[in-house]
C-alpha cells in the first residue's frame, strides 16, 4: 500500500491558517475510477482511497506508516509569511483616525 503524507495548504478564499497545522496521511488509488454506464456516475471499488488520517505532527504520521508497513512519500509544506498589516481591521474603528470613516 502507498500512501503520502503533506500538510494541508490554506483555503484560497480565507487569509486564515486555519487547518494547516495538522499533517494528513492519505492513500494513493489502487485502481482507476469507471464511469457506470447506466447513471454516469464515477466510482471504483477502492475504499482506502476515502480514508484520510489527520496526525498532530509529521513524526506521528510517519511513525503510524512504519508501525502498519505503509510506503510513505512525504511532502514538505511550503511556508508563507503571514499577512498582517498594523493596525489592519481595526483601524477602521480607531477613534484617533484623521479622517472620517464612511461607506
Amino acid at each position: 500500500m502507498r500512501a503520502r503524507i503533506y500538510q494541508p495548504s490554506r483555503n484560497a478564499m480565507q487569509s486564515g491558517t486555519a487547518k494547516t497545522r495538522v499533517w494528513i496521511l492519505e492513500y494513493a488509488p489502487a485502481e482507476a475510477r469507471e464511469v457506470d454506464p447506466l447513471m454516469g456516475w464515477t466510482g471504483s471499488g477502492d475504499t482506502q482511497a476515502q480514508v484520510r488520517l489527520r496526525f498532530d505532527s509529521r513524526d506521528a504520521a510517519e511513525e503510524y506508516a512504519r508501525a502498519h508497513g505503509i510506503e510513505v512519500s512525504v511532502a514538505e509544506p511550503h511556508k508563507r509569511k503571514a499577512n498582517v498589516r498594523p493596525r489592519g481591521y481595526g483601524e477602521n474603528f480607531a477613534t484617533d483616525r484623521r479622517s472620517p470613516w464612511t461607506h
